[in-house]
C-alpha cells in the first residue's frame, strides 16, 4: 500500500516538473525580440569592438534664458578638431562628482558635451521634489547654445540624460519646440510623468509629451527599477510603436535605478557591465544619426 502510494505521488510530481532541458530563466527582454545585440562579426569570426577613447577637457560656461543665467560645463576631446554636439540634462540629483562623470564620459566618446546645471541657475536644491517648469525651457535654451559652439560638427545635435532630465528634455523638444534642432532622444530610466502630476498618474501613465516626440529613441532601464517608472517607460515605448516610430528600449537584467553613476562601496559587477555597454550603444546610436 505505502509502495503505491510513493509511486503515485512521484508520478504527480512528474507531470508538473520542467524538463531538465530548459534554462533556469526563461525571462525575455525587449531587446532579445528582434536580437538588437546580435554581432555577427563577433559571432562568427571572434571580433570583439574597440572603441576609440579621447582625453576630455571641462571648460565653464553660462547663457542666458531671458534675465535668468544658466552656468554650464562643456566637454570636449583636448585633440584639437570640431566634434558632434551633445546636450547632457542631469536629473533630479542635479549635477555633483557622480552624475558629472556622465558627460565626461561621453566627450570620451568624441563628443562636445553642453551639461547645464539647470538646478544653480534657479537656486534650486538638489533633489526637489516638485518640478519648476521654468527648467524645462533651460534646456531648450541650452540646445541653441550648444549648436553656437564652433568646435562642433553640423547643425544638429542629440539630447542624452537621465531620470528627470529625461522629462525636461522631452518638455524642451515638444513644448518648446525643438525637434528640428535635434537628430535623436537618448535616456536612462528617464521620469517620463511630469513630476507634480497626481501619484496615479505617476503609475498608470506616460507624460502626453509623448505622442509628441518624432525622433529616434533609445531608452536604457534595469530590470529591478521602481514599477512606477517601469510602466510609463513601457507604456510609452508602446505608443511610439503604434505611431509608427521605431524606439529602441533596452532593459538590462540583474541591475536597478542609477546603475551608471552607483558609486563603488554599492557598486556591482552587473551596474558596470550594464553602464558600460549603454555607454557604446549610445555613441553608436548617436553617430548613426548625427552624420
Amino acid at each position: 500500500m505505502i509502495k503505491a502510494i510513493l509511486v503515485a505521488v512521484l508520478m504527480i510530481f512528474s507531470q508538473h516538473a520542467p524538463a531538465f532541458h530548459e534554462p533556469w530563466v526563461t525571462t525575455e527582454y525587449p531587446q532579445d525580440k528582434e536580437k538588437l545585440w546580435w554581432d555577427d562579426a563577433w559571432w562568427e569570426e571572434g571580433k570583439l569592438d574597440s572603441p576609440k577613447t579621447y582625453k576630455v577637457k571641462m571648460d565653464t560656461i553660462t547663457y542666458k534664458n531671458g534675465d535668468t543665467e544658466i552656468p554650464a560645463y562643456v566637454f570636449r576631446p583636448e585633440k584639437p578638431g570640431k566634434y558632434l554636439p551633445v546636450l547632457f540634462q542631469h536629473g533630479r540629483r542635479g549635477l555633483d562628482d557622480l552624475t558629472l562623470l556622465l558627460p565626461r564620459r561621453l566627450a570620451a566618446r568624441g563628443f562636445v558635451v553642453l551639461a547645464p546645471d539647470v538646478f544653480s541657475g534657479r537656486f534650486i536644491e538638489p533633489f526637489p521634489m516638485e518640478h519648476d517648469y521654468a527648467v524645462d525651457s533651460d534646456v531648450a535654451k541650452g540646445i541653441d547654445t550648444l549648436l553656437k559652439l564652433p568646435d562642433i560638427i553640423g547643425n544638429k545635435a542629440c539630447v542624452v540624460s537621465h531620470t528627470r532630465g529625461g522629462y525636461m528634455t522631452l518638455k524642451a523638444l515638444v513644448t518648446h519646440k525643438k525637434q528640428e534642432d535635434i537628430a535623436c532622444y537618448v535616456s536612462s530610466y528617464p521620469h517620463w510623468q511630469d513630476p507634480n502630476a497626481p501619484e496615479p498618474m505617476q503609475i498608470y501613465q506616460y507624460a502626453p509629451e509623448i505622442e509628441g516626440l518624432k525622433l529616434p529613441v533609445l531608452v536604457f532601464l534595469g530590470e529591478h527599477d521602481q514599477y512606477q517608472r517601469i510602466r510609463p517607460i513601457i507604456a510609452g515605448i508602446e505608443t511610439l510603436e503604434e505611431n509608427g516610430m521605431k524606439p529602441q528600449l533596452i532593459i538590462y537584467p540583474g541591475v536597478g535605478r542609477g546603475f551608471d553613476f552607483r558609486p563603488q562601496h554599492v557598486r556591482i559587477f552587473a551596474d558596470d557591465l550594464a553602464a558600460k555597454d549603454a555607454i557604446r550603444r549610445t555613441e553608436i546610436f548617436i553617430r548613426s544619426h548625427l552624420k
